[in-house]
């Protein structure tokens, strides 16, 4: 085997790889926020959550990214853990439909021929200014780029039957009983952990299986082993998610494990079954039968033993979920078993909320989760200022400091919250993003930037109110009840800001009336209490001192509407269509 074949044979890999990829992509960006709407809605019992996963799996071609969404989900507190297992085992079995595809378009129908003339129409739909044609062409010429990606490796696997000392090498490996079983799943583990894509391994292994390199029974170990290796995505997912995540993610290895364990004790009889199936069903030679064996893929036999591999595949995953799919609380409580709460739980609970699992497969999904983050980042800021509040009326020193160190720890975590949705929103801008996504991303980075300001101004009250202490100056009785008025114009300014991030999240914002009233009471009730403030000065019914801590934060009050604005102003720009 040339240099030349070997370099053909890893580009053809990447070929396929990246068409994979690309049509996943596509298919997920035309299904847009949909995808995730069925997600969520559609899970709320383990039957449904299978078929949820199941569907959506077999639609965007990627158990990979079906997991990973459902990862990030559980992050998210969208789905429980239960639903979770659902629809991952839904996934799996989703997931064996690239496997009939790949069987029945790449090697029976060659579709190759049809791919190149495809990319042209590919091409032209990429060409197009409305974002859903474009969403198509990068659909098509990813399924172009696979079937094309196939062909190449199919072409440029050296035929070993003109080197019968290699072949005889290569078989070797198979005649070893149970031992060749688990040699076989083991290299189908590790093919599949290194290329992260199980169907990439499956495309591969049937290209062995149609070349005559290796049994139908050591392909099918191959295809078990693929089902582990498989399981390693979710969990580079999850391991900077939530605790809720990881168990979600391990809740994936136990289900595909225990299946192989099955499937490996019960192996010989399991593909009687399958053979017994693929004959009756397609009226094909039984490809588990003793004696069989496949040295092209065009023959009979050829095309029975790519369907039985598929049948495998299909039926191993299908009677796995049927067998545990009556046991989801209990896999639900041995993930929890394994993976334990941690003891300080109060520093989970100001992690990223929404997006902490990592980007979803596509920019259009990932912008979902951000702005949900922001939402939730839009509810953390109105609790700091809801401490502030309780501070300004705080006389005790002991009680007063207690909260001080509470928004101090806001004012953190406001920082670490919008350096963290930056640096996601940094990934996503990297991608292919149409405009209207980009618009979309412009008006987030702003709005963090104005909620982290909100952060500040909790830790910014304290501060005054902590100078206050030091000289002994007390307010009134008026002073602050006054201050409590501008406290709950502000909150309802809050309320005002959070409605209009959920309404801009849902597409239903329409203008920001509201908001521009919220303001506008914020600053009529500063300029009251500061005309009467100076004239008590100037009367000699106030202290001078006290007053200038009074109207410090009345001021920061102010400052605090004016970021309130900035934000409805913001969703205006970026999210509301005129």
């Amino acid at each position: 085997m040339g240099i030349m074949q070997i370099f053909t044979l890893l580009g053809a890999l990447g070929m396929f790889l990246y068409g994979m990829n690309l049509m996943s992509s596509g298919l997920q960006k035309a299904a847009g926020d949909r995808l995730r709407g069925f997600l969520s809605a559609m899970t709320s019992n383990p039957f449904k959550g299978v078929m949820t996963g199941l569907g959506i799996t077999s639609i965007i071609q990627s158990s990979s990214a079906t997991t990973v969404m459902v990862v990030s989900f559980v992050n998210a507190g969208l789905l429980t853990l239960t639903q979770a297992i659902g629809v991952i085992m839904g996934a799996n079995i989703g997931t064996t439909v690239t496997a009939w595809m790949v069987s029945w378009l790449g090697f029976k129908a060659d579709i190759s021929i049809l791919a190149v003339p495809m990319m042209l129409f590919g091409f032209l739909f990429s060409n197009s200014k409305k974002d859903n044609r474009k969403n198509i062409g990068e659909l098509i010429v990813g399924f172009s780029l696979l079937f094309l990606g196939l062909s190449f490796m199919k072409e440029s696997v050296p035929d070993l039957r003109q080197t019968p000392e290699v072949l005889e090498f290569v078989t070797s490996w198979a005649a070893h009983g149970f031992g060749s079983v688990l040699l076989f799943l083991a290299f189908g583990t590790v093919l599949t952990l290194v290329l992260q894509s199980s169907s990439a391994t499956m495309a591969i292994t049937l290209i062995m299986l149609s070349m005559g390199w290796i049994p139908f029974d050591m392909a099918c170990a191959m295809v078990l082993g693929e089902n582990i290796g498989t399981t390693i995505t979710a969990n580079i997912a999850a391991s900077v998610g939530n605790t809720q995540a990881k168990r979600a993610a391990m809740s994936h290895t136990i289900f595909n494990v225990f299946g192989v364990m099955w499937a490996l004790a019960l192996f010989r009889p399991f593909l009687a079954l399958v053979g017994y199936i693929t004959e009756n069903l397609f009226g094909l030679p039984n490809p588990a039968a003793e004696g069989f064996s496949v040295t092209d893929s065009n023959t009979v036999e050829g095309t029975a033993a790519l369907y039985g591999l598929s049948m495998l595949h299909t039926l191993f995953n299908t009677i796995n979920t049927l067998l545990l799919v009556w046991f989801t609380k209990l896999i639900a409580k041995a993930v929890s078993y394994i993976i334990r709460t941690p003891e300080n739980q109060e520093k989970e609970v100001f992690k990223l909320k929404y997006i902490s699992a990592g980007p979803l497969a596509t920019p259009e999904l990932s912008v979902e989760q951000a702005f949900e983050e922001i939402i939730h980042f839009a509810q953390i800021s109105k609790t700091g200022a809801g401490y502030a509040k309780e501070a300004v009326n705080e006389a005790d020193s002991d009680k007063f400091e207690g909260l001080r160190e509470k928004l101090v720890k806001y004012e953190e975590i406001s920082d670490r919250i919008e350096y963290e949705i930056a640096a996601f929103l940094n990934g996503v801008s990297a991608e292919e993003i149409s405009e209207s996504t980009s618009l979309k991303i412009k008006a987030m980075y702003k709005i963090i930037g104005e909620l982290e300001s909100l952060g500040d101004s909790g830790d910014t009250i304290s501060r005054i109110l902590s100078r206050k202490n030091i000289h002994k100056k007390h307010f009134d009785a008026e002073s602050i009840k006054n201050l409590n008025a501008m406290a709950d114009a502000v909150s309802t300014a809050y309320d005002v800001m959070i409605e209009n991030l959920a309404a801009a999240h849902k597409g239903e914002l329409v203008d920001i009336t509201k908001a521009y009233n919220a303001e506008e009471r914020i600053n009529t009730l500063r300029n009251n209490f500061r005309d009467a403030v100076i004239e008590e000065i100037d009367n000699g019914g106030k202290n001078y001192q006290t007053s200038v801590y009074y109207m410090d934060i009345m001021n920061t009050y102010e400052r605090m509407g004016d970021y309130m604005i900035n934000v409805s102003q913001d969703l205006e720009r970026g999210f509301v269509h005129k």
